[in-house]
C-alpha cells in the first residue's frame, strides 16, 4: 500500500507545536532507554524516515490533511492515526543543513524481539512502502466517521479499520506524536547525513 505526493485536498488541518529537530533529540535523551517518554515530534522544515521490520496496531484510520512546518508554510500529508503500535527493529532518522555542514539524527530501538510501543498514534506522511494486512477495513467512509479519537473534514475520502499489519515498513513523513512513545533498547547518534534508515 502506498501514498505519495497528495495534492489538491482540504482534509482537517493540524499545527503542531512548532520544537526544532535538535529538541526532539533532546526530550529522547532525557528519558530512559527502556521507559516511557512523552513524545511530540514537531514539523521542522525537514522530513524523516521511520521504517520497522513489522508493525502492528489496532484502531487505524487513514486520511488526508494539511499539517504546517515552523515557517508556516503547509505541507499536504495522508494522515495516519493508531490507537496502540508495536513496532520492531524501529528506525527513525532525519538530516539537517547546518553552518557546518549536514548532520544526521539516527535513532533505533525495539530489536531483539522486544518491539517498541505507542498509543494514540498519529502520523502526517507523503509515502508509505510496505506487504499490509487489514482486518474489518472500510474503504471510502467520510473522513468525519472514521472509527477512531482522531477524524478528518466530514466529505473527505478516507479509510480505516480494526488492526492492521505492515512488514517491511518504509515511510517518509513531516510529522510523528503520541500520547507515550516506549523506545526500548533505544540507541540514539549523530551522523554526517549519508546513514539514513533506508
Amino acid at each position: 500500500m502506498k501514498f505519495r505526493n497528495l495534492t489538491g485536498t482540504h482534509g482537517g488541518r493540524i499545527v503542531l507545536a512548532a520544537v526544532p529537530v535538535a529538541v526532539v533529540a533532546t526530550v529522547l535523551m532525557g528519558g530512559v532507554a527502556n521507559g516511557a517518554v512523552p513524545v511530540s515530534f514537531a514539523v521542522s522544515g525537514s522530513q524523516f524516515q521511520i521504517s520497522a521490520s513489522q508493525l502492528d496496531g489496532t484502531g487505524f484510520s487513514q486520511y488526508a490533511g494539511v499539517t504546517n512546518d515552523t515557517a508556516g508554510k503547509p505541507h499536504q500529508v495522508a494522515i495516519a492515526n493508531i490507537a496502540s503500535a508495536n513496532l520492531a527493529d524501529l528506525c527513525q532518522s532525519v538530516v539537517t543543513d547546518t553552518p557546518l555542514g549536514k548532520v544526521g539524527l539516527l535513532i533505533t530501538a525495539g530489536g531483539g524481539g522486544k518491539p517498541a510501543t505507542a498509543t494514540d498514534l498519529q502520523i502526517g506522511m507523503t509515502d508509505l512502502k510496505g506487504d499490509s494486512t487489514f482486518n474489518n477495513i472500510r474503504i471510502g467512509v467520510d473522513a468525519s466517521a472514521v472509527k477512531t479519537s482522531h477524524k478528518g473534514t466530514a466529505g473527505d475520502f478516507a479509510q480505516d479499520a480494526d488492526s492492521l499489519k505492515i512488514v517491511g515498513l518504509q515511510q517518509t513523513a513531516w510529522s510523528t506524536q503520541a500520547s507515550v512513545f516506549t523506545l526500548t533498547g533505544m540507541h540514539l547518534q549523530l551522523t554526517d547525513g549519508t546513514k539514513g534508515c533506508f
